[in-house]
């Protein structure tokens, strides 16, 4: 139903540019501050400092530290699936391993990426930050000009909408409701900018991001019918 062997599953982690609002220069505070306009539910609570922690989530003011990759191989019982990282601070560089890792794996037939809400997010964003940091958009994530049918991307959020505009799921809800175990069981993306930037613990960060990588693999697998992967099976590279 899906091209299972053929897809790259992916899935990235974004933090604000500095570890807080006071860190940054004066003409980002005022361009926050008209951005976080839009943010701020309670007035007498919040400020631009204080949601400062949400920059992340935007391409313009945040910086993607991990973006993790896997890959699926054999059938059955023998399904396994094949990961590996790319992370640090250097932003430039990681996004340059992954694009140099991305046009090597796309060059040697019909390729896809999955990820969850990845049109709406990971694939846009890496694009933006592509841009952002001067480099060139590979083919796979490049889709301008490009029919919709054209467009090698999965997206199990959408998947799961089956045409339903106004719904939204998390990963982790549809992994709890399609039996699959949660990977939110250590931190959750609110936590992410306070783990890199205070704890300053990149591998943990790393670890969560491989399993969100796991459970989309999982979860296409599950709506597809077929069986899932076993915990022995998970390799790192």
């Amino acid at each position: 139903m899906y091209p299972y062997l053929n897809t790259l599953f992916l899935d990235i982690e974004t933090v604000p540019q500095e570890p807080s609002f006071d860190g940054l220069p004066e003409e980002w505070k005022k361009l926050w501050e008209l951005k976080s306009q839009h943010l701020i539910r309670n007035k007498e609570e919040e400020t631009a400092a204080t949601i400062y922690p949400r920059a992340g989530i935007y391409a313009e003011f945040g910086k993607i530290i991990c973006i993790s990759c896997g890959f699926l191989q054999g059938s059955g019982v023998d399904k396994k699936i094949i990961l590996k990282s790319f992370a640090g601070d250097d932003e430039k560089q990681l996004l340059t391993d992954f694009i140099d890792m991305l046009k090597k794996w796309s060059a040697t037939g019909s390729r896809h990426l999955c990820a969850h809400n990845g049109k709406e997010f990971d694939f846009p964003y890496l694009c933006r930050r592509m841009i952002i940091n001067k480099l060139a958009i590979p083919a796979m994530l490049n889709i301008a000009g490009k029919k919709p049918w054209e467009i090698p991307h999965l997206d199990t959020m959408e998947l799961w909408k089956f045409g339903d505009f106004k719904s939204y799921t998390s990963l982790n809800l549809l992994a709890h409701t399609l039996g699959i175990p949660t990977p939110k069981d250590d931190i959750d993306g609110s936590m992410v900018w306070e783990v890199y930037w205070k704890e300053k613990n990149l591998s943990r960060i790393i670890t969560y991001c491989q399993k969100d990588v796991i459970t989309v693999a999982q979860v296409l697998l599950r709506m597809g019918g077929e069986t899932l992967i076993p915990e022995h099976n998970i390799e790192i590279k």
